[in-house]
């Protein structure tokens, strides 16, 4: 940040500056003179740089030539150049009639935006050590904050010229001002976070909720879990119900992201209690003996099995081990070391034993989540010379009305009794693979669909055409589907499809393969 330099003063007009030679001066405009005798300048330690350029503008020149002071007996010293002034334009407040460029309250409002032009207050912002200084004017920000009119206009108002605020991030605070000074909303990923703190702090709703829309739209399973813990603390609702959606139905790259050792003990709880994640068991104990580890080091404990316990506290006996397969148990939990000896020869003849010994570990296994089905054909058909499939591609675009979460896709089998089929699976956006997976699958010969999964879920967003593909390889023809419909309507959300030009093999609206989406919302 550039100091107010103190300004040479301003010669009389008709007077010589002390040892300069004469230079000639225009006489200054009616309005001018005028203007300067009713608003007689700040004081120096107010004026700014460019002030101090326009002031000696005009002898600037002749300046440069002038000695300093000095004893007789020494040479005169040069004084260094002084700097342009800056041209006129109308993104310099302070170029002459600068505010004729303007002619907006908003525009005009905006110029001050972090500008030492007229401030009246001063805030340091952020932590010692990385805290900087903002100029502001308190009307602005009195009328654009209740918690700023306190401060500045309420019976207990600040009367301080500076006012230090070391639980705000700089940048954060900064993009607060200027919506109080302009509406304009510059949010960032690394500061959004930290702005939603500045907005609740100085009640500012509309901010906050930008800052919400934002994180929103920015939500996946990486994110998700530490978003989760933001949003309780914020007490943003919808945030959370959107983090929940995220969380359960892609859980296990959630829980295995490194977001999640990021999150809070009470957030942890919260997590590994709920119902509806959509894993295994063994996925769970991992993210928390992660969680364990990395709570450790914060707080500077040697990452030793008694310390885990110790930190996870009850947070251990929420995880629901004896759900786990007994080869889960065996190559993963029983070899932690984090459980006693006790605990873990109790668990396994919980597993074996007719008389089972008591746990602390709840005994019900996780509901999950249930999969929906989105069928797109009213009726399904064989025909001896159809549907043949040479490592032809089937392919259909969709689109949904909200945010959902792909799982799969259901195909039709074989028309001619059981048979068995390579397939290739693939989603893509806009030319973009999202998810793919190579596998088999085994028809039973009946005008069934068969799910095909992919490796996760795969998070669909609104009002964007996806394409979903299916490349099968079989020697047995299969069923195929028709009277297709353009809109299907599936529980709460819409599914619109239309046709792919990726499809070789003949699949589209009306007819074909790819009878199902496979999803969570």
């Amino acid at each position: 940040m550039l100091l107010p330099l103190e300004p040479f003063p301003r010669p009389r007009r008709g007077a010589k500056a002390r040892g300069a030679a004469p230079t000639s001066a225009e006489p200054a405009p009616a309005g001018a003179k005028m203007a300067a005798e009713l608003y007689p300048p700040a004081s120096a330690s107010t004026a700014t740089v460019t002030d101090i350029a326009n002031s000696n503008a005009a002898g600037a020149a002749e300046s440069t030539k002038v000695g300093l002071c000095c004893p007789p007996c020494l040479a005169p010293v040069p004084l260094p150049p002084l700097p342009a002034p800056p041209l006129p334009d109308n993104n310099n407040p302070e170029s002459p009639n600068w505010q004729s460029f303007h002619p907006t309250l908003r525009e005009r409002n905006a110029l001050m935006f972090n500008n030492e032009l007229m401030a009246d207050v001063h805030f340091i912002v952020g932590a010692l050590g990385a805290a900087r200084r903002v100029p502001a004017h308190k009307y602005v920000l009195a009328v654009g904050s209740s918690v700023f009119y306190a401060m500045f206009y309420g019976d207990l108002a600040e009367v301080k010229s500076e006012i230090h605020i070391p639980d705000v991030e700089p940048a954060a605070f900064l993009v607060l001002l200027k919506y109080m000074y302009s509406d304009e909303i510059d949010l960032e990923a690394d500061t959004v976070l930290a702005t939603l703190y500045a907005a609740k702090k100085y009640i500012v709703p509309a901010l906050a909720k930008a800052c919400v829309n934002f994180l929103e739209t920015s939500l996946e399973a990486k994110n998700a879990c530490v978003l989760l813990s933001q949003s309780r603390l914020f007490e943003e609702p919808e945030l959370t119900q959107r983090c929940w959606e995220v969380i359960d139905a892609q859980a296990e790259m959630a829980l295995r992201s490194e977001c999640f050792c990021e999150i809070d003990r009470q957030t942890l709880e919260i997590i590994v209690t709920r119902e509806a994640l959509n894993t295994k068991e063994a996925v769970v104990f991992e993210a928390v003996l992660n969680w364990a580890e990395a709570e450790c080091k914060r707080q500077g404990l040697p990452v030793t099995p008694h310390n885990k316990r110790h930190v996870l506290g009850r947070a251990l006996y929420l995880v629901r081990i004896p759900t786990m397969t007994l080869e889960e148990f065996a190559n993963g939990a029983a070899q932690s070391d984090i459980l006693t000896l006790e605990e873990t020869h109790n668990i396994f003849l919980w597993y074996t034993a007719a008389k089972k010994p008591l746990l602390d570990f709840p005994l019900t296994k996780r509901k999950g989540l249930a999969p929906q089905r989105c069928h797109r054909f009213q009726s399904s058909a064989y025909r001896s010379n159809q549907w043949r499939y040479r490592g032809r591609c089937d392919s259909i675009q969709f689109a949904v009305d909200r945010r959902v979460f792909i799982a799969g896709l259901g195909l039709y089998g074989s028309s001619s009794g059981k048979a068995e089929y390579s397939v290739k699976i693939e989603l893509k956006r806009l030319g973009m693979v999202l998810a793919q997976n190579l596998t088999k699958f085994v028809s039973d010969g009946s005008s069934n669909t068969f799910p095909v999964w992919f490796e996760h879920p795969v998070q669909v967003e609104q009002d964007t055409f996806y394409t979903a593909s299916a490349v099968l390889d079989g020697s047995e023809l299969s069923y195929f589907g028709q009277e297709g419909m353009t809109e299907v309507q599936c529980g709460k959300v819409a599914f619109q499809f239309q046709c792919s030009s990726d499809s070789t093999n003949g699949t589209g609206v009306q007819g074909g393969q790819i009878p199902e989406l496979i999803f969570y919302a």
